[in-house]
């Protein structure tokens, strides 16, 4: 993996992985560091993080966890092989043959705010994408949809560059200028990129330096309900687990209406008992969520509990098991 920052033109070491991952052993060099973007709020505590990372941290552990199991490849088949001719955001960029390419199983922060009181920019994920890519010629491995509704291509990426191949979404993840998205697929890429995510909000890097992005209190609902709309990690402890219809309730709170609750489609359990997780074994444990906040009730009660609703209470459907992590023994 690399990580750097370049602030008033210092140049940081990188920490690369010698064929993206795949081999063993973690390659460590230094090469020019890029210019990220400032964004809102941060302070020097991002490049002190990110210098900790890559002066020890990172470089130490990276070694030891490559010579005890080497990272899985993430993605299927190869679908497509081209240079990086422009970069438009921090997961989407451009091929020198027109094709746009959407980087799966990330999340990153939207280049422009919605609001007036939005969290920092993606400016600096769009800025370490295009250090990682751009100009280079990358190999796009399938991913379980292969495009969107846009007509993008949605694949896993690695940058070929100098006989390394780099693995871009884990290379933005472990910089913490992204976050796992909802969907992964393949269990052992979903548990490299969480472990990945997890040393980067350790160690308070990129968006985890930030306290929106910090992970959010289910006893708190009125917090995570000003996320609506919003992608988030949300933490707490299940009250309960209850079957309605067609709909499976992971409850925080004992106020369906007032409390946050995750749903799942009792059509999707199985993704999750494939991956070894039964739902019902969540009561009483302490578990992290993630997804898009939505608002139960709102509106004549869409998404809540039987009996309709009055609104205000915030819950994230899953429908993938890496969207729920045991929390209860960290």
């Amino acid at each position: 993996m690399r990580a750097a920052l370049d602030i008033r033109s210092r140049t940081l070491p990188y920490i690369i992985w010698a064929g993206g991952g795949v081999q063993a052993r973690p390659q460590c060099r230094r090469i020019p560091a890029f210019r990220l973007t400032a964004m809102r709020d941060w302070r020097d505590g991002i490049l002190t993080a990110l210098l900790a990372l890559v002066c020890g941290i990172a470089c130490g552990y990276a070694g030891a966890t490559a010579q005890a199991q080497p990272a899985p490849v993430c993605g299927g088949d190869q679908v497509a092989r081209g240079t990086v001719s422009r970069v438009i955001d921090g997961r989407t960029f451009v091929l020198d043959d027109g094709r746009e390419v959407r980087l799966a199983a990330i999340e990153v922060p939207p280049l422009s705010p919605a609001t007036g009181t939005a969290p920092p920019s993606g400016g600096a994920a769009k800025d370490a994408l295009a250090a990682l890519a751009e100009g280079d010629d990358v190999l796009l491995r399938r991913a379980d949809a292969g495009s969107d509704r846009y007509g993008r291509v949605v694949a896993y990426a690695y940058a070929e560059r100098d006989g390394d191949e780099l693995f871009v979404q884990g290379e933005l993840i472990a910089a913490g200028l992204a976050r796992v998205a909802d969907r992964v697929g393949a269990h052992a890429c979903a548990a490299d990129l969480l472990k990945r995510e997890h040393a980067a909000r350790a160690a308070k890097l990129g968006l985890w330096s930030d306290p929106y992005y910090e992970v959010l209190d289910a006893e708190t609902p009125t917090d995570v309900l000003a996320h609506r709309g919003g992608f988030a990690l949300v933490e707490g402890r299940v009250l309960s687990v209850r079957e309605s219809g067609a709909t499976i309730y992971v409850n925080f709170g004992r106020h369906w209406s007032e409390d946050f609750t995750v749903t799942v489609l009792k059509r999707n359990e199985r993704n999750f008992a494939a991956a070894g997780l039964d739902l019902k074994s969540l009561e009483g444990r302490r578990v992290r969520v993630r997804g898009w906040i939505e608002e139960r009730g709102a509106g004549g009660g869409t998404g809540g509990s039987p009996g309709g609703g009055t609104g205000g209470a915030p819950w994230i459907e899953a429908a993938y098991p890496e969207q729920i992590e045991t929390a209860d023994r960290e």
